[in-house]
């Protein structure tokens, strides 16, 4: 093990046993859930964990998260090759008051959480990050319409952000012919970047064994 899938393994320990929101009087109780390796190349960057979720103990495992699977498998990323799979708070906040959904994390339970994704982006160094929802896209590209960045990208220092819809049932954002396009170019551009760092790790392969 690297020292750097040892300082993981201790982050995702810390990540687990966090009940900040809890002592802040945000949650009733904490169950945070992240999943990945150091070595991942691209990360999934979602609001928060669902319900199913509590069951599972893995991230976008629910109906949301199939749905995200099969665009990631439009996009040429396999079940094999899931990425590391993370949000902008960790822990279930409960159903909507509308009933509609899950509840948004509130600003200063995002507060809260944001050192701990902070602390994964900087191990885990990913060249490509998928930002799903609004939530997470606001985080990192600004308060902006869905309509006015899916299906594009933005370098950000060192990795590519792509924005992607939030794969809910609850949302009605795909019902609209034209956000499904959208989607379409998300993801073509998702698996331009992804074929990309396949490119470049082969290209560093070959000059290795030359």
């Amino acid at each position: 093990m690297t020292s750097t899938e040892r300082a993981l393994a201790r982050l995702h320990t810390r990540i687990r046993s966090c009940t900040k929101c809890v002592e802040a009087g945000y949650l009733p109780s904490a169950f945070p859930i992240v999943a990945g390796k150091a070595s991942d190349r691209v990360m999934i960057i979602g609001q928060a964990p669902g319900a199913v979720e509590l069951t599972t103990g893995l991230p976008f495992s629910g109906r949301a998260g199939a749905e995200l699977r099969r665009w990631l498998a439009d996009a040429g990323i396999d079940e094999a090759h899931l990425p590391y799979r993370t949000a902008i708070t960790k822990c279930f906040p409960g159903k909507a008051a509308s009933g509609a959904g899950d509840r948004r994390p509130s600003p200063p339970e995002v507060a809260l959480c944001a050192p701990w994704l902070d602390a994964e982006l900087a191990l885990v160094r990913p060249r490509v990050v998928l930002l799903v929802g609004t939530l997470a896209i606001e985080r990192f590209w600004g308060r902006v319409p869905l309509s006015d960045v899916v299906g594009r990208s933005r370098v950000d220092g060192d990795r590519i952000l792509i924005p992607l819809p939030h794969p809910s049932g609850a949302s009605r954002w795909l019902n609209d012919p034209d956000h499904r396009e959208k989607l379409r170019r998300a993801l073509a551009v998702v698996r331009r970047a992804v074929r990309g760092l396949d490119n470049a790790a082969s290209a560093v392969r070959m000059r290795r064994s030359t």
